[in-house]
């Protein structure tokens, strides 16, 4: 683990490689699962102001769950929040393209400038799964086989996770602490990389 701050930092976002693969997964991880996407509690709020706008990007089915269930939820087995699903298949926001390709309703409507906030953060941030403890924030790498197809990608690439996840990062804690991130990477590599 390296430490910068209060975060812990797993050293497989220096040595493992990533980079998604959408026309061999086909977005897997928007659909795979027991639960939604987790969710800060911050963004809770946002869901709820954002959902009328966001409701013209989403699927019928999407819409009935959020509808049904609300803009969010919470995992029965943690009572963390996390996004609704379609009958326990797909997240709620997501929607297929022609190529049956996931993308995320709420980005769409970010990207045609319907609404300032991007999609949660931990979906902006994976595979990195963030866990915030009372003295410190954990951020570790979440290996899943859906993401098969991503990791061969990444390695073709010699993208490490950190470098891959650098927008979502900078977004969650800003440019100081990605520099001090990318310096502790280099450092990393010299000593412990291939």
């Amino acid at each position: 683990m390296i430490q910068i701050d209060d975060k812990l930092i797993s050293e497989e976002i220096f040595s493992e490689d990533f980079v998604c693969n959408l026309t061999k997964c086909k977005g897997a991880c928007c659909v795979e699962g027991d639960v939604g996407a987790p969710l800060d509690k911050n963004e809770l709020e946002i869901l709820d102001r954002i959902f009328d706008k966001i409701k013209p990007y989403l699927t019928k089915e999407g819409i009935k769950a959020l509808e049904e269930q609300g803009t969010w939820t919470t995992d029965p087995s943690d009572n963390m929040y996390v996004t609704p699903m379609v009958e326990d298949r797909e997240c709620a926001y997501v929607t297929f393209d022609e190529k049956g390709i996931t993308k995320c309703g709420i980005e769409k409507a970010y990207e045609d400038g319907a609404v300032d906030w991007q999609k949660p953060i931990s979906c902006h941030l994976y595979p990195i799964r963030i866990t915030e403890y009372s003295s410190f924030t954990a951020l570790n790498y979440h290996e899943w086989s859906v993401c098969s197809d991503a990791c061969t990608l990444g390695k073709e690439l010699q993208v490490p996770v950190y470098k891959f996840l650098k927008t979502p990062l900078i977004r969650k804690y800003g440019d100081e602490f990605y520099n001090v991130l990318s310096d502790a990477a280099e450092v990393w590599k010299k000593e412990y990389g291939n």
